[in-house]
């Protein structure tokens, strides 16, 4: 990769980055001014989606084909920003909202002006009080200098902004449990369709973008949609934001075009840097723990929206690596990711309910010294009957849970089966009894 100049990231580290008026000083606002002042609504999302942006939530799905889908006779529209960033261990938006919430503001009003959306709300994380501190100001400061609410820029658009924390659920991270949420209900996924853009938040067209995707816009509009397409590899184009975390010596959030391998993103200079204590590596989940994990022979996978499912990967996901080096045991791995899910499941649909649990009590009959040979073939068969992928959930946090963890049977199953061999005589059933 040559030379690469931060573009999302590029106010970290610079002195009151979060104020307006060193965000206008940098040129913010230019791309919100231009698309109010010189562009209609329809080619705001042309250019949109001749730059292909696609959503840096997880999906990866091009944002303006899904602004296409609002109805054209509706009269109210609600935008909703997800910033609830549940994915473990995701903390890109955080630093974008922490650092640069202007830009996270500006990308709002351009998603706003397209969609022709009335309201806007800022759907945080509740544990992110810092960060909803610094939205909050960034918030009132634009309302105090015109450039929320009413005519704004003498475009004749207006647009309110609220800030709105949730209840800290993992499943609110889908778009219709942050719906519910919204609406001061449990965050309980919905049934679709209806989809959001038909019916969304209180019943009325609805769009959903992620707080990453919403700050790509001010560069697309006011650099145009050639210079986007020009940021690395064709159909993972423009910039984007990876974190990695675990035992190497600079863990952190990193800007880069998505033409970096997982090997890359950790033991590059400037990422990275490598391992911590001289360790190796044993195991990545390379975009979030529900996306999967690669072994320690598969960092050559590209940190893209397409070669993931390549090694046998649900997707990018929120492109936030957590590395696990070859002192760990992987049963405990299996039982913390297990126990995850186990508890963050909403209880809605039942494959999900008690799938997710069985899981997590095999893993830890595992972990615990009690396993099975036939146990790996049975969490090969439970997880395979859950998800959406089946079309069996509402929603898709069981095929977030089950394709980490059946890739880790599948990928470790020989660690797996040594330490089941290995196990002290009758601690099995003795520990079965107990679990059981």
């Amino acid at each position: 990769m040559g030379k690469y100049e931060p573009v999302l990231l590029r106010s970290v580290g610079v002195a009151d980055s979060r104020t307006l008026a060193v965000y206008q000083s940098r040129g913010g606002y230019a791309g919100a001014r231009k698309a109010l002042t010189q562009m209609s609504s329809e080619e705001v999302i042309e250019e949109v989606k001749r730059a292909n942006l696609r959503g840096r939530g997880g999906a990866g799905f091009p944002a303006g084909v899904k602004w296409t889908f609002l109805p054209k006779d509706r009269t109210r529209t609600y935008l909703c920003v997800n910033g609830d960033e549940s994915e473990p261990p995701t903390f890109s938006n955080r630093v974008l909202m922490e650092h640069d919430p202007h830009q996270l503001i500006e990308g709002v009003i351009i998603a706003g002006y397209a969609t022709k959306a009335q309201v806007a709300y800022i759907y945080l994380r509740v544990e992110f009080h810092e960060q909803f501190h610094h939205m909050q100001t960034a918030v009132d400061e634009a309302y105090a200098a015109g450039i929320l609410g009413k005519n704004i820029f003498g475009s004749g658009y207006d647009l309110d902004v609220y800030v709105h924390r949730g209840a800290g659920a993992y499943v609110c991270g889908e778009e219709t449990g942050l719906i519910e949420s919204l609406e001061g209900k449990r965050g309980w996924p919905r049934i679709k369709p209806p989809f959001p853009a038909i019916e969304g938040l209180f019943r009325k067209p609805t769009v959903v973008n992620n707080v990453e995707t919403l700050c790509n816009l001010p560069h697309i509009i006011e650099r145009g949609a050639d210079w986007f397409l020009g940021v690395g590899p064709q159909g993972s184009s423009g910039p984007k934001l990876f974190c990695v975390s675990g035992p190497v010596k600079r863990p952190g959030c990193y800007e880069s075009p998505m033409d970096i391998t997982c090997e890359e993103l950790i033991m590059s200079d400037k990422f990275g840097r490598g391992m911590t204590d001289g360790a190796k590596v044993k195991a990545v989940f390379p975009g979030g723990i529900s996306m999967g994990v690669l072994s320690a022979d598969e960092l050559g996978m590209k940190m893209d929206f397409d070669d993931p499912r390549n090694f046998g990967l649900l997707g990018l996901g929120t492109a936030a690596a957590v590395v696990v080096n070859t002192d760990t045991d992987i049963r405990e791995v299996l039982r913390n990711l297990a126990r995850f899910y186990a508890l963050e499941s909403c209880g809605q649909c039942t494959q999900c309910r008690m799938g997710t649990s069985w899981m997590y009590r095999i893993a830890q009959r595992i972990a615990l010294g009690a396993g099975r040979l036939e146990d790996l073939d049975l969490f090969e068969e439970v997880s395979g009957r859950m998800g959406m992928m089946p079309g069996l959930s509402i929603c898709g946090l069981p095929d977030g849970a089950t394709f980490p963890l059946r890739g880790l049977i599948q990928k470790f199953r020989g660690e797996f089966e040594e330490h089941i061999r290995n196990q002290a005589p009758g601690r099995a059933d003795e520990l079965l009894t107990v679990l059981n």
